[in-house]
C-alpha cells in the first residue's frame, strides 16, 4: 500500500464532546468520553489527557479522532474511537482540534 493510500484508509473525523467522566479503573489516569460524530452518532473514547485538561475544560469542545481502528476494553470502558494529540516539551498530550467551529462528523483530509 503507498503512503497515500495508507492515508485515505484511516478514517479521521471531527467530533465533539459532549460528556466526560473520570475513568477511574484505568492503570494511569484517563477520562471517559462521549463524542458526539453527526452523521455517524456519539461514539466513546478512554483519554489519558488529565493533566492539562479538566472535564470542564473537554465538554464542549471539537476534537480529531480515528474513528475505524476498532474497539478495545480500558478498563471495563469500551473506548470505540482514537481521539488524537501531541505531546508537549513536558510529555503532556495537547489534543488537536479545527482552528474554527465546524460541523461534527467531517472528514480530515
Amino acid at each position: 500500500m503507498n503512503p497515500v493510500e495508507a492515508f485515505a484508509a484511516l478514517d479521521l473525523r471531527v467530533g465533539r464532546v459532549v460528556r466526560v467522566e473520570p475513568n477511574v479503573g484505568a492503570h494511569k489516569p484517563a477520562y471517559r468520553l462521549w463524542i458526539d460524530f453527526g452523521p455517524l452518532g456519539i461514539m466513546t473514547s478512554s483519554a489519558r489527557i488529565t493533566e492539562l485538561y479538566a472535564p470542564d475544560d473537554l465538554t464542549g469542545r471539537l476534537v480529531i479522532a480515528a474513528v475505524n481502528l476498532g474497539s478495545r476494553r480500558v478498563a471495563g470502558f469500551e473506548s470505540q474511537v482514537l481521539v488524537l494529540g501531541v505531546p508537549d516539551a513536558a510529555g503532556r498530550v495537547v489534543l488537536l482540534e479545527p482552528e474554527r467551529e465546524v460541523p461534527p462528523g467531517g472528514r480530515v483530509y
